[in-house]
């Protein structure tokens, strides 16, 4: 796995991906407004969930795929950009695997594969309560410039 920081320790780098995570979210209107919520976050690492609700269904009566994919891929956003390096999507693929249904309480693990350069690739596993997977998704990231929260070093040395 990619380490963005080598010279940080892993309190520093969990500390520094809390407060990207905070920055994220607090500006993250679509994932609030889908009831997703930060369940664990580190650097390459991310635990969104979300309740399935009746305006979730398709006509099947179950999760349309559309918010399962929001779900992983906002998981893959907050997992990727954990470093502090602006980070976006190039790509992403998801397989569905079995369905959701109102209630359910998704989770979207979020991991970091391999980072190179400036891109990255990130597999994100949903399931649900009961711990039956849902979806796999596959994302694969670019950084961009920039840093999504201000760095106190980076101030302190400005």
């Amino acid at each position: 796995m990619g380490q963005h920081h080598p010279a940080a320790t892993s309190q520093e780098a969990q500390s520094l991906a809390e407060r990207v995570a905070a920055g994220m979210y607090a500006r993250d209107r679509a994932s609030q407004a889908m009831g997703m919520r930060i369940a664990a976050i580190g650097p390459g690492y991310a635990e969104l969930t979300m309740t399935v609700r009746a305006d979730m269904l398709n006509g099947h009566a179950i999760c349309h795929g559309g918010f399962i994919f929001t779900l992983a891929d906002s998981a893959f956003a907050f997992a990727c950009n954990s470093y502090n390096l602006t980070t976006v999507a190039s790509g992403g693929a998801i397989d569905f695997v079995a369905p959701a249904r109102e209630g359910d309480v998704l989770a979207a693990m979020a991991r970091e594969r391999s980072v190179s350069g400036r891109t990255g690739v990130y597999d994100i596993e949903v399931t649900n309560q009961r711990g039956e997977t849902v979806a796999y998704f596959r994302g694969k990231s670019y950084r961009i410039k920039g840093h999504v929260v201000e760095d106190p070093q980076t101030r302190e040395q400005a």
